[in-house]
């Protein structure tokens, strides 16, 4: 199964990346993440929060692999519980299309992103800082990888 997490920002604090890394290198050969980072459109240069968001929906769309189902990160997306979560990803892994997790910056995303979206995810109601959602975001496709293998990595 091929996992994208395209998000907008970079230059991200080590301990994200370290973290982020981290569960990357445990998941199973068969499963494959890439990030991608798409870099944000300034916001000194006089645009509009709608244009900011449309440079970088256009970036974000120029990543995304030909083929794939996205899955657009907000915080007013289905919730799931950890077990909900992890027989989604077993329905993907099935199907075999490549899963594109979409995060946005700082102003979150254009309204067309959300609209194309396959689905809309929360991985909570509260704002989060965008760089630790690819954290939180990695560790829960591990946990739901190891709870699908029987690992003992998630405990009920």
């Amino acid at each position: 199964m091929k996992i994208y997490i395209i998000a907008v920002g970079n230059k991200m604090p080590d301990w994200i990346q370290e973290g982020f890394h981290k569960y990357i290198k445990r998941l199973p050969r068969e499963i494959s993440l890439h990030l991608i980072e798409v870099k944000p459109e300034k916001r000194s240069t006089g645009k509009t929060v709608e244009q900011l968001l449309l440079i970088e929906s256009q970036r974000i769309l120029a990543e995304l692999p030909a083929v794939c189902k996205m899955v657009v990160l907000d915080e007013n997306g289905h919730q799931y519980t950890t077990l909900e979560f992890s027989q989604t990803v077993k329905q993907w892994m099935l199907d075999g299309t490549p899963i594109a997790f979409i995060i946005g910056g700082a102003d979150g995303l254009n309204l067309d992103i959300k609209r194309n979206a396959y689905k809309l995810l929360a991985l909570s109601k509260l704002t989060l800082p965008h760089a630790m959602v690819r954290l939180l975001l990695a560790e829960q496709i591990y946990r739901a990888i190891t709870l699908l293998q029987g690992h003992p990595y998630h405990r009920n």
